[in-house]
């Protein structure tokens, strides 16, 4: 491990996936001078659109607190936006730019509860987050994104809190606020982000079947229109604290969730600043 890994903060990071909890970790690694690439499928899946980099794969760009995510293709396109002080956004589900852009840093962002293929040799210091993944086999550092006493926490041993299937607790709630696919089809919303919604209101339809809300609160995701889905797929979220401003700023599990990465960032590039002193 050598390298910009051991010479300052101007590091080039590479995040994989760019739903909520990877643009949270995108935007603070911005935010603190990191060079960043966003990368994901070319139909994303992120509920909540307004604070997700992956939005820039349907519109072009978009802007996140004061941070722009431009849509990018190649090297060059990547090396353009970071000297536009911006997160460069880009469609590739096989990270085939891993071997071009030679990251500091990976982050696996996924989440999809197990390894989709990252692996601890992708980059001199590779950080995945939530479960699925082992310190050491997987990568070096892990971060626990189960809400709780230990969100945010670096794992240097062993792996996250396992997957219960059952969304996260917000202000009493947890099931009642996520809506699901009732059945496989097209998806096709009826409201938009930001709407206050009642309890029994049609929020969407999937084909022609209704997706209803089930309490009264602010629609702060919904997925985006015309996607083919799955039964049970997640599709939306609704927010029974109604506080409008929540639904176009980044979340607080993320921001922990971000402040975990960066640590894990930075106890990684001390240890080796510390390791190279002793040689």
């Amino acid at each position: 491990m050598t390298g910009k890994v051991l010479s300052g903060m101007s590091l080039c990071v590479m995040v994989k996936g760019g739903g909520d909890l990877g643009t949270g970790v995108a935007w603070r690694l911005h935010r603190c001078g990191f060079q960043v690439l966003v990368t994901d499928i070319a139909q994303p899946t992120a509920i909540r659109r307004t604070v997700a980099f992956a939005s820039a794969i349907y519109d072009g760009y978009v802007t996140i607190e004061n941070v722009v995510g431009r849509l990018v293709e190649t090297q060059d396109e990547v090396s353009r936006c970071w000297s536009a002080r911006q997160v460069a956004v880009m469609v590739d589900q096989e990270s085939r730019i891993l071997p071009q852009l030679k990251p500091d840093v990976l982050v696996d962002a996924i989440v999809a509860k197990h390894n989709l293929g990252t692996k601890i040799d992708d980059a001199p210091v590779v950080i995945a987050l939530g479960p699925g993944f082992t310190v050491v086999e997987d990568c070096h550092a892990v971060v626990e994104t189960n809400r709780g006493h230990n969100l945010g926490r670096v794992i240097w041993q062993g792996s996250a809190e396992p997957n219960t299937g059952i969304p996260g607790t917000v202000d009493g709630e947890n099931s009642r606020r996520i809506l699901k696919a009732p059945a496989d089809g097209d998806f096709h919303p009826v409201r938009q982000i930001g709407d206050m919604v009642r309890a029994g209101e049609i929020v969407a339809y999937v084909d022609n079947l209704p997706i209803q809300a089930q309490l009264d609160g602010i629609v702060r995701g919904l997925l985006h229109a015309d996607l083919s889905i799955k039964t049970g797929m997640k599709v939306g979220d609704i927010d029974q604290r109604a506080v409008f401003s929540h639904c176009y700023t980044i979340s607080d599990k993320s921001l922990a969730v971000a402040g975990g990465v960066l640590e894990a960032i930075l106890t990684m590039r001390n240890l080796l600043d510390n390791l190279q002193g002793y040689r």
